[in-house]
C-alpha cells in the first residue's frame, strides 16, 4: 500500500489547480470511499494542505479518468474499495439466514415479508452503532465492555456470544454437509470433519488484506434467489403490499418465527465483528485517522460500506421468502425438513440443476459466515485476556487468538455427531441468536450513548431510535411467547 504525501502546501498559493477530496470524486463521478480509496492504494498522488486536507492536482484527474473509465471499471474498483460492512452483511445470509427465511417463507408465506422491509433501518442503525464503537474508539466491543463495565457483565457477554457461535458454527456446517450430500455420496461426517479442517486452516494461515478479497467474492453465491424471484413472475401489488403492511398472528409458532428471522438478520456474532473489522480497516488507513477530518472520512467510509451490506443482505432476505412463498408455501410443501426441500424453491431458475445451485449457495456462504463467527468470538475473548487479536498477525503472533477459532469450529463440527435435523438445527439456532442479542443489543446502545467513551460522535437520532426499539421489540415478542405458554 502506497502512503499518503506528506509535505505540507498552500491551496492558494499552489500553480496547479488543486481539488479536495469531494471536488475530485465530483469530477470523476465515483463515490467518496472510492475516491479515498484511489489514493490509499497508490494509483493516485495526494498531498496534504496546511489545514490538514487531502488535495489532488488536476493532472491527476486525468489518470484517475482512465482507470474508472467505463461502468464496469467504476462497479469493480467500487466492490474493490468495500470492506468490513459488505462482509458483515453478506455473510449475514449465511446458511442460518438461508435455511431459516426458507422455513419461514415455506410456512407462513408472504405474510413474514413485510419483515425485510421494516428490519432494514433497524439492522443497519444496529450495525453503524457497532462500526461506529469501533471507528472512535479504534478497539473491539469487547475491550470497550471491560474498560467502562464491570467483569462480570463482560464474561456474560462473551459467554453469551461464545455459545451462539458455536451453535451456530455447527448449524452451518451441518447444512453445508447435507447440501454436497445432495449431489455427492461422500459420508456426511467425513464431510463434517473436511470443512472443519480446511475452513480452519484457511482463517489461521491466510492474513486479513487476501483474505477479503476472498470473502468479498463468495457474496455472489447469495444471488441465485434473487434471480428466481424474478423468474416465478410474482404479482408485485400483491407482494408490495405484504412488503410494506405487517401481518402479525399471535401464535407461539409465529412468534417463534419472527425472533429467529430476527436472530438471523440482527446476530450477536455481527456486533463483535463489526466493531473489531473496524479496528483492522484502521490498521489499513493509518494517515489522518486521529484528525476530525480523518475521523469524518472514516465514518463517511464506514456509512456507506455498512449501508451496502445491509442493503445486499436484506435484498436477499426478501427474495428468499418471496422465492419459498411462491414456489414451496403455495404448492402446499410447508414444512422444509431437508436441504432438498428447500433447494425446491430455486427450481424455476434451475430446474433438475436446482439442488445444485443451492448447495453452491450454502457451500459458498458457509465458508464466508464460519470465519466471522468463530473470529468474532475470538476477537472478543482475546480482548478480555488481553491477548494479541486479529487477522492480520500471522499464527506465532496470536496463538492464542487462533486458538479460539480453531477450538470453535471444531466444537461446532463436534455439534453435528448429534444427529440433529441440519434445517432443523439452522431454525433453532436463529432463534437462540435472537435471544441472545436482546442484552447484546442493550449494552451497544448505552456505549454508543456515553460520552465518556465516544464524545461527541455518540448515536445520531435515528440510530437510537431504531435501536432501541429493536430491544423494546424483540423482548416484547419473548414475553408474549412465555406468556401465551401458561395461558
Amino acid at each position: 500500500m502506497t502512503d499518503l504525501k506528506q509535505q505540507q502546501i498552500n491551496p492558494t498559493t499552489s500553480q496547479t489547480k488543486l481539488f479536495t477530496l469531494s471536488e475530485f470524486r465530483r469530477e470523476l463521478g465515483i463515490p467518496l470511499i472510492l475516491a479515498k480509496k484511489l489514493i490509499v492504494w497508490g494509483e493516485i498522488e495526494s498531498v496534504r494542505a496546511f489545514d490538514g486536507t487531502l488535495r489532488i492536482a488536476a493532472p491527476e484527474i486525468a489518470v484517475a479518468r482512465i482507470l474508472v473509465g467505463t461502468p464496469i471499471k467504476k462497479a469493480r474498483l467500487f466492490v474493490k474499495a468495500l470492506g468490513p460492512g459488505l462482509i458483515t452483511g453478506a455473510s449475514d445470509d449465511d446458511p442460518s439466514g438461508i435455511g431459516t427465511y426458507s422455513a419461514v417463507g415455506a410456512a407462513f408465506g408472504l405474510t413474514i415479508l413485510w419483515m425485510a422491509v421494516w428490519l432494514l433501518p433497524v439492522m443497519t442503525a444496529i450495525q453503524e452503532a457497532c462500526a461506529r464503537i469501533g471507528v472512535v474508539t479504534n478497539k473491539g466491543l469487547a475491550e470497550v465492555i471491560k474498560e467502562h463495565y464491570n467483569r462480570k457483565v463482560l464474561l456474560g457477554a462473551v459467554t453469551l456470544l461464545i455459545i451462539a457461535n458455536v451453535v451456530n458454527i455447527g448449524a452451518d456446517l451441518g447444512a453445508m454437509a447435507a447440501a454436497i450430500g445432495m449431489f455427492s455420496r461422500v459420508n456426511f461426517y467425513l464431510v463434517i470433519v473436511l470443512l472443519t479442517i480446511g475452513i480452519t486452516l484457511l482463517e489461521i494461515f491466510v492474513q486479513y488484506h487476501l483474505y477479503v478479497k476472498f470473502l468479498k467474492f463468495l457474496c455472489v453465491s447469495v444471488l441465485a434467489y434473487v434471480v428466481t424471484g424474478f423468474i416465478i413472475h410474482p404479482d408485485w401489488l400483491n407482494i408490495f403490499k405484504h412488503s410494506f403492511i405487517p401481518t402479525i398472528t399471535l401464535s407461539n409458532e409465529y412468534l417463534f418465527a419472527m425472533v429467529a428471522v430476527f436472530g438471523t438478520t440482527i446476530t450477536p456474532y455481527l456486533f463483535f465483528w463489526q466493531a473489531s473489522e473496524e479496528v483492522e480497516e484502521n490498521k489499513l488507513v493509518k494517515h489522518g485517522r486521529t484528525t476530525k477530518k480523518g475521523l469524518c472520512l472514516r465514518m463517511s467510509h464506514m456509512r456507506t460500506d455498512v449501508y451496502t451490506g445491509m442493503i445486499l443482505a436484506n435484498i436477499v432476505f426478501y427474495f428468499i421468502v418471496l422465492t419459498t412463498a411462491k414456489v414451496l408455501f403455495a404448492n402446499g410443501v410447508t414444512n422444509i425438513n431437508t436441504a432438498a426441500d428447500a433447494a425446491l424453491a430455486l427450481a424455476p431458475l434451475a430446474g433438475k440443476n436446482a439442488a445444485a445451485l443451492f448447495a453452491f449457495g450454502i457451500i459458498g456462504t458457509g465458508l464466508l459466515a464460519i470465519p466471522v463467527l468463530a473470529g468474532s468470538g475470538a476477537y472478543a475473548l482475546s480482548e478480555v485476556l488481553s491477548w494479541n487479536e486479529g487477522l492480520e498477525f500471522k499464527f506465532l503472533q496470536a496463538k492464542g487468538f487462533y486458538l479460539i477459532i480453531a477450538l470453535s469450529i471444531v466444537f461446532g463440527g463436534l455439534f453435528n455427531f448429534f444427529k440433529i435435523n441440519p434445517i432443523t438445527a439452522l431454525y433453532y439456532a436463529a432463534f437462540l441468536n435472537g435471544v441472545i442479542a436482546i442484552p447484546l443489543l442493550y449494552l451497544i446502545m448505552k456505549i454508543g450513548d456515553n460520552p465518556a467513551i465516544m464524545g461527541v460522535e455518540r448515536h445520531p437520532g435515528w440510530v437510537k431510535f431504531f435501536g432501541w426499539f429493536a430491544v423494546i421489540a424483540m423482548t416484547v415478542a419473548i414475553v408474549t411467547m412465555v406468556v401465551m405458554n401458561f395461558i
